[in-house]
Protein backbone atom coordinates (compact mmCIF):
# COMPACT_ATOMS: atom_id res chain seq x y z
CA UNK A 1 0.00 0.00 0.00
CA UNK A 2 0.87 3.75 -0.71
CA UNK A 3 1.71 4.54 2.79
CA UNK A 4 1.69 8.58 0.92
CA UNK A 5 -1.61 8.36 -0.45
CA UNK A 6 -4.26 11.11 0.33
CA UNK A 7 -7.19 10.21 1.42
CA UNK A 8 -10.22 12.81 2.50
CA UNK A 9 -12.71 11.52 4.95
CA UNK A 10 -15.93 13.62 5.58
CA UNK A 11 -17.52 12.53 8.83
CA UNK A 12 -19.59 14.08 11.84
CA UNK A 13 -19.58 11.57 14.14
CA UNK A 14 -16.28 12.13 16.52
CA UNK A 15 -16.31 8.05 17.07
CA UNK A 16 -15.90 7.47 13.61
CA UNK A 17 -13.34 10.08 13.16
CA UNK A 18 -11.47 8.49 15.98
CA UNK A 19 -11.47 5.00 14.34
CA UNK A 20 -10.15 6.36 10.91
CA UNK A 21 -7.59 8.43 12.49
CA UNK A 22 -6.18 5.36 14.30
CA UNK A 23 -6.21 2.85 11.99
CA UNK A 24 -4.91 5.88 9.60
CA UNK A 25 -1.62 5.89 12.16
CA UNK A 26 -1.70 1.76 12.33
CA UNK A 27 -0.65 1.48 8.96
CA UNK A 28 1.11 4.27 8.52
CA UNK A 29 -0.79 6.72 6.04
CA UNK A 30 0.55 10.10 6.59
CA UNK A 31 -2.01 12.20 4.50
CA UNK A 32 -5.50 11.73 5.92
CA UNK A 33 -7.21 14.78 6.03
CA UNK A 34 -11.06 14.85 8.27
CA UNK A 35 -13.46 17.52 7.97
CA UNK A 36 -15.97 17.24 10.98
CA UNK A 37 -19.14 18.88 8.79
CA UNK A 38 -20.01 19.53 5.61
CA UNK A 39 -20.30 22.87 5.96
CA UNK A 40 -18.43 24.84 3.20
CA UNK A 41 -17.72 22.13 1.36
CA UNK A 42 -17.28 23.60 -2.03
CA UNK A 43 -14.52 25.74 -0.49
CA UNK A 44 -13.01 23.20 1.47
CA UNK A 45 -12.04 20.63 -1.06
CA UNK A 46 -10.84 23.18 -3.76
CA UNK A 47 -8.41 24.81 -1.12
CA UNK A 48 -6.95 20.78 -0.64
CA UNK A 49 -3.40 20.66 -1.54
CA UNK A 50 -2.61 17.69 -2.57
CA UNK A 51 -6.02 16.63 -3.89
CA UNK A 52 -7.30 13.34 -2.63
CA UNK A 53 -6.82 10.13 -4.18
CA UNK A 54 -10.19 8.37 -2.20
CA UNK A 55 -12.66 10.35 -0.75
CA UNK A 56 -14.58 8.82 1.65
CA UNK A 57 -18.22 10.41 2.49
CA UNK A 58 -20.59 9.73 5.46
CA UNK A 59 -24.35 10.00 3.88
CA UNK A 60 -25.98 11.15 6.32
CA UNK A 61 -25.03 14.92 7.23
CA UNK A 62 -25.71 18.20 7.39
CA UNK A 63 -25.91 21.13 5.97
CA UNK A 64 -24.88 18.90 2.36
CA UNK A 65 -25.82 14.97 2.70
CA UNK A 66 -22.91 13.00 1.13
CA UNK A 67 -25.32 12.73 -1.79
CA UNK A 68 -24.64 16.67 -1.91
CA UNK A 69 -21.07 16.26 -1.60
CA UNK A 70 -20.99 14.00 -4.12
CA UNK A 71 -22.51 15.71 -6.73
CA UNK A 72 -20.26 18.95 -5.83
CA UNK A 73 -17.08 16.65 -6.31
CA UNK A 74 -18.34 15.24 -9.79
CA UNK A 75 -19.10 18.66 -11.12
CA UNK A 76 -15.43 19.90 -10.27
CA UNK A 77 -13.18 18.54 -12.85
CA UNK A 78 -10.48 18.32 -10.15
CA UNK A 79 -11.28 15.18 -9.15
CA UNK A 80 -12.63 13.70 -12.31
CA UNK A 81 -11.83 9.63 -11.72
CA UNK A 82 -10.93 10.22 -8.31
CA UNK A 83 -13.25 7.20 -6.26
CA UNK A 84 -15.77 8.43 -3.64
CA UNK A 85 -17.01 6.01 -0.83
CA UNK A 86 -20.05 6.14 1.02
CA UNK A 87 -19.70 5.43 4.83
CA UNK A 88 -22.66 4.49 6.59
CA UNK A 89 -23.85 2.84 10.24
CA UNK A 90 -27.61 1.42 8.31
CA UNK A 91 -28.39 0.91 4.77
CA UNK A 92 -31.50 0.16 3.62
CA UNK A 93 -31.80 -1.58 -0.01
CA UNK A 94 -33.37 1.22 -1.54
CA UNK A 95 -30.73 3.70 -0.21
CA UNK A 96 -28.18 0.89 -1.72
CA UNK A 97 -29.62 1.53 -5.06
CA UNK A 98 -29.81 5.29 -4.56
CA UNK A 99 -25.73 4.86 -3.59
CA UNK A 100 -25.19 2.90 -6.90
CA UNK A 101 -27.52 5.08 -9.19
CA UNK A 102 -25.77 8.63 -7.87
CA UNK A 103 -22.90 7.25 -8.99
CA UNK A 104 -20.82 6.53 -5.55
CA UNK A 105 -17.92 3.63 -6.39
CA UNK A 106 -19.01 1.93 -3.19
CA UNK A 107 -19.76 1.99 0.16
CA UNK A 108 -18.56 0.79 3.63
CA UNK A 109 -20.63 -0.23 6.75
CA UNK A 110 -19.27 2.07 10.32
CA UNK A 111 -17.50 0.64 12.06
CA UNK A 112 -14.61 0.66 9.74
CA UNK A 113 -13.16 -2.76 10.15
CA UNK A 114 -9.44 -2.53 11.23
CA UNK A 115 -8.30 -5.71 9.89
CA UNK A 116 -9.91 -5.44 6.59
CA UNK A 117 -9.74 -1.53 5.73
CA UNK A 118 -5.69 -1.70 4.56
CA UNK A 119 -6.52 -4.43 1.48
CA UNK A 120 -9.72 -2.58 1.14
CA UNK A 121 -8.22 0.87 0.38
CA UNK A 122 -6.04 -0.77 -2.05
CA UNK A 123 -9.01 -2.25 -3.88
CA UNK A 124 -10.48 0.88 -3.95
CA UNK A 125 -7.37 2.48 -5.17
CA UNK A 126 -6.88 -0.14 -8.01
CA UNK A 127 -10.53 0.91 -9.46
CA UNK A 128 -12.67 -1.54 -7.93
CA UNK A 129 -15.68 -0.73 -7.05
CA UNK A 130 -16.06 -2.06 -3.20
CA UNK A 131 -19.80 -2.67 -1.81
CA UNK A 132 -19.75 -4.04 2.12
CA UNK A 133 -22.99 -2.90 3.31
CA UNK A 134 -22.73 -5.55 6.43
CA UNK A 135 -19.74 -5.17 8.47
Amino acid sequence: MDKNIVILYVEDDARSRKVMQMIANDIGLTNLTIFEDSSDFKAKITALNPKPRVVFLDIHMSPHTGFDMLEILRQSKEFDGVPVVAMTASVMNEEVHQLRTCGFDGCLAKPIDFDTFPETLDHIISGEKIWRIVS
